[in-house]
């Protein structure tokens, strides 16, 4: 990734330096959503939503944390005594998280991922991380991946958006012109800015609880069980079939 191109970064870093800073989303429909207080990126578990902290009691063995930002949920299980391992596309990301102290954190896209057998216990996907997949297709092929290198007992805990659960208009629009077009409701394309900054544009995926479970049909994984929040976020608890 080019330094110009780590737009999540840099608003990472400003994050991390104290200064207060606007996250601006980009949908190639023309659509722009500006968030002035990403703190949560940054925030301790304290501050975290109820149904964030229940996630987390899910957690077993050692972690890969995809997505994993600044590194706010690697550190707190960091710190409860879990072998944590954090992957980002963001150079900038990675660099925060080990000044924040992860032991173990590298530069990673989601489609790059290639681990052994048996790595992993736990899959983490949190702030929207169920959105990396991008597409129903990759999803699939991810999910098959994420089989094969994690233990027979693994689990995947994973953040998504309902895109129904909305009245806004512009959203309503982009989700029929989806499904004319033979997308999934909830696909968008779309680039994170911040500043001077702009990443490339990249295919971010939301679904709805019967949407995952489609996806998940096949891959070696089901719901367990999901975890609510007061909004049209939930979290999924993903459980692998032995086979």
């Amino acid at each position: 990734m080019k330094p110009e191109e780590d737009a999540y970064g840099q608003l990472l870093w400003a994050l991390y330096n104290g200064k207060n800073s606007v996250e601006i989303l980009e949908r190639d429909d023309g659509y722009i959503s500006a968030y002035s207080s990403p703190n949560v990126y940054v925030s301790s578990y304290e501050d975290w939503k109820s149904y964030e902290k229940k996630a987390m009691e899910f957690v077993k063995g050692r972690v890969l944390d995809v997505g994993c930002g600044a590194g706010r949920h690697s550190l707190y299980l960091q710190e409860k005594g879990y072998d944590v391992f954090g992957i980002d596309i963001s150079p900038l990301a990675i660099k925060i998280c080990k000044l924040r102290g992860l032991k173990k954190a590298q530069v990673l896209a989601i489609e790059d991922i290639r681990f052994k057998p048996d790595s992993f216990d736990t899959i983490l996907m949190m702030c929207n991380g169920f959105g990396l997949f991008g597409t129903p297709k990759n999803a699939q092929k991810l999910l098959r991946t994420f089989y094969n290198m994690s233990n027979k007992n693994a689990l995947i805990i994973a953040q998504t958006n309902d895109p129904y659960k909305t009245d806004n208009s512009a959203h309503l629009d982009h989700q029929k012109s989806n499904r004319k077009q033979g997308r999934m409701s909830g696909h968008e394309r779309v680039r994170l800015r911040y500043e001077k900054y702009a990443t490339e544009w990249f295919d971010h995926l939301l679904v709805s609880k019967e949407e995952m479970k489609k996806i998940l049909n096949g891959t070696g994984w089901k719901i367990k069980e999901f975890l609510d929040s007061e909004d049209s976020h939930y979290i999924a608890i993903i459980n692998k079939i032995n086979r």
